[in-house]
């Protein structure tokens, strides 16, 4: 793979839509890129919303990454062009496998500083953003979730900037590893309790399972 960047850094405002059984949802999920340097808070980006907070938001929750090679297959997997930021992501990355990320990994990006948390468990609302209420059963089985990520050290982000990897811890679990287990091998639960830098519903999660 080429050297990893940032293909886009992009945001969004939380805008009601018609959700299930002809109901109102409050949703940030469509983020648009945005260009030249943009400021990293401790939870969020600047001019970013997080319509949920309680699902979808705080400090293990404050980045959403999702790589150009993942939408890229979504692509060839529908049999369509797909939008790059169907997934509502605020950093579309190339040159990283995100499925192969280790929990707890840190990054360093423009002048901030991530580390990987978790990966994503996708709800209705990616079926509502995708057009197609399909999409979040399909993105359980094809296991590419992406990355959240938790702000380390606050700065500024920009398009074109250089992904580099700072830390990986030694556990070597890695974000594929824990949406396998959280979706499709419950019995390998207790691997989650020794990964001290994954976000802490997991470990709850695995703790009820063994």
């Amino acid at each position: 793979m080429a050297e990893p960047r940032v293909v886009t850094v992009a945001v969004g405002r939380a805008v009601e839509i018609d959700g299930p059984q002809d109901r109102r949802t409050l949703t940030a999920s469509a983020k648009h890129p945005v260009d030249g340097p943009v400021a990293v808070h401790r939870e969020h980006l600047d001019g970013d919303e997080q319509a949920d907070l309680e699902n979808h938001g705080g400090p293990d929750k404050a980045v959403y990454a999702y790589a150009s090679e993942d939408v890229a297959w979504w692509s060839t997997e529908l049999g369509r062009d797909v939008d790059p930021q169907t997934f509502g992501q605020n950093l579309t990355t190339a040159g990283l496998d995100l499925r192969d990320v280790v929990v707890g990994e840190r990054w360093r990006v423009g002048s901030a500083e991530f580390e990987v948390a978790q990966p994503r468990i996708p709800c209705f609302k990616l079926g509502l953003h995708s057009g197609d209420p399909t999409m979040p059963r399909r993105f359980v089985a094809a296991v590419r979730p992406g990355a959240y990520l938790r702000v380390v050290t606050t700065g500024h982000v920009a398009a074109d900037d250089r992904i580099e990897v700072v830390d990986r811890p030694a556990h070597g679990v890695t974000l594929g590893e824990v949406f396998t287990i959280y979706h499709h091998e419950r019995t390998r639960a207790a691997t989650l309790l020794d990964v001290p830098q994954l976000a802490s519903m997991y470990h709850r999660w695995a703790r009820a399972r063994v």
